[in-house]
């Protein structure tokens, strides 16, 4: 079993990869989804009784926030797994330009996630961290970065 945290500013690609790459096979877990921080609780521990590998596709800027999935999912033996959304304020911009209705995120939310983020790391507690970037032919690069 695995629990997936994504990291990453607004607009760099995290859902799309999900839905590339884990959708089904991983519960997605996500605040625009489920609004509120109780319903997230519930659903992460429904999937760690279940057995259910789950990823975590929310911005999750700091040590702080990402160390509650981290520590449920080791009580639980569940393997945890980083991948990290590495994009500049203007890449970032750029997607979200392209974006339409309530997809599009406001600039002041990318500036003010992108102020307060925290570059994951191995002493977080993962079993393993990847960097994602976008290529220009819009795919997906992912390094393993620890």
């Amino acid at each position: 079993m695995e629990c997936i945290i994504l990291v990453g500013i607004p607009a760099t690609g995290k859902t799309e990869y999900y839905l590339k790459n884990f959708f089904k096979t991983h519960v997605r877990i996500n605040l625009d989804m489920l609004k509120t921080r109780k319903k997230e609780e519930i659903l992460v521990n429904a999937c760690i009784l279940a057995r259910q590998s789950f990823v975590v596709d929310n911005t999750n800027p700091k040590v702080l926030e990402r160390k509650k999935y981290i520590d449920k999912a080791h009580a639980a033996n569940f393997k945890t797994i980083c991948y990290y959304f590495e994009s500049t304020l203007d890449q970032a911009i750029i997607r979200n330009d392209k974006r339409k209705g309530m997809e599009k995120v406001p600039i002041v939310a990318i500036k003010s996630i992108l102020s307060r983020l925290e570059i994951p790391n191995l002493n977080e507690g993962y079993d393993e961290v990847y960097v994602v970037t976008i290529a220009e032919n819009n795919k997906f690069v992912v390094i393993r970065k620890f």
